[in-house]
């Protein structure tokens, strides 16, 4: 698919470009590996691993802005070892990624000690999520996006009895995907568009969410990449 060369970041539905294959024949991430206790000591003591998605091309000429994003695993099921993503999706009127899937996150400020800081200070504006019911086990690596963000992915633990109050002003929806579905590169779609003269490529890991699909692509899904690339190494 040609997309014309556009000043600002292209206008189209990522649900249009066309699949390139999925990597059905790789491993997904055995259960034992995403229970609690797995995942602390996966980030606590990191086996030799190699991120696969670090940076986007830019379309953007704006300065590049600090950012972080809070990854949260909801831990669901009766004994706690059956974790989801919690994911929101942005508001339409939104100046960048509008409509888009997202962790919760942003910008960071000047007062905040650091990616952590941000990453909890979001969450809790953005969604209402209590840091009092949060455990940051680690970080992945830092994602440049095309708009210009450097973004610090700050993975947490999410106790289930946290409540949420999603701010309208940034949030339209805020709905949750297990990481099991999410560790399964069977459910990873690759696709690829020429645009402003670049060959640029992305993930998507569209999810049905009952009668709805949940699609993922871009950022988000190049940080959850990166998660499987970790917890599968």
């Amino acid at each position: 698919m040609t997309l014309p060369p556009p000043s600002r970041p292209p206008n189209f539905d990522p649900r249009q470009v066309p699949v390139l294959g999925t990597d059905a024949h790789w491993p997904a991430v055995a259960f034992e590996q995403l229970v609690p206790d797995a995942l602390r000591a996966r980030f606590q003591n990191p086996p030799d691993w190699q991120p696969e998605v670090l940076s986007e091309k830019s379309f953007t000429e704006r300065s590049p802005a600090h950012a972080a994003v809070l990854v949260p695993l909801v831990l669901r099921g009766p004994c706690r070892d059956q974790p989801t993503v919690l994911l929101t999706e942005r508001a339409t009127h939104l100046n960048n990624h509008s409509g888009q899937i997202a962790f919760p996150g942003g910008k960071a400020d000047p007062g905040d000690a650091d990616a952590t800081a941000t990453a909890l200070r979001e969450a809790h504006e953005e969604v209402g999520l209590d840091h009092r019911l949060v455990q940051v086990i680690g970080q992945l690596p830092v994602y440049t996006t095309g708009s210009a963000f450097i973004v610090t992915p700050v993975v947490a633990l999410v106790a289930p009895e946290h409540r949420l109050r999603p701010d309208p002003n940034e949030v339209a929806d805020v709905f949750e995907v297990p990481l099991a579905f999410l560790m399964d590169p069977a459910n990873h779609r690759r696709h690829v568009v020429d645009w402003g003269g670049h060959q640029r490529e992305w993930f998507s890991m569209p999810y049905q969410d009952g009668v709805q699909e949940r699609f993922i692509w871009g950022a988000t899904a190049g940080m959850l990449r990166n998660l499987y690339r970790l917890l599968s190494a």
